[in-house]
């Protein structure tokens, strides 16, 4: 959903989704490796900022949501961060169905080149 040929995989038979980007989370150094099973908003906040940077609209996420709640995986584990699994993996999808991020944060303040060019422009 960032990045054009990123893909996650499916396993049926361990009902695993690894869902590349989507659910990484940024873990300190040290911290013990644990799967997430409840408390997600304790984790919300290691996940937040790169997932509205990166991912591309709230459209794209609610139907990549719409299809993790169709094959019903048993947990979902990214490439960077903590497995999710439990109410906490139905916590995140529910956090991930509403999330504003990446085109939708974008308001015509981000559209303004004179005014940064001629802020700029005694420094040139």
């Amino acid at each position: 959903m960032h990045s054009v040929g990123n893909l996650g995989v499916y396993d049926p038979v361990s009902q695993i989704l690894f869902s590349g980007d989507i659910g990484a989370s940024l873990v300190p150094s040290g911290e013990a490796y644990r799967i997430i099973e409840d408390g997600f908003e304790a984790h919300m906040p290691r996940m937040q900022g790169f997932h509205r940077r990166y991912m591309t609209s709230n459209k794209v996420l609610r139907l990549w949501v719409e299809m993790v709640r169709e094959i019903s995986p048993a947990m979902i584990v990214p490439q960077h961060g903590f497995p999710l699994a439990g109410q906490a993996m139905k916590d995140f999808l529910a956090w991930l169905e509403g999330l504003e991020c990446g085109v939708d944060l974008l308001t015509s303040a981000d559209y303004q080149p004179w005014k940064s060019w001629k802020s700029r422009a005694g420094s040139i």
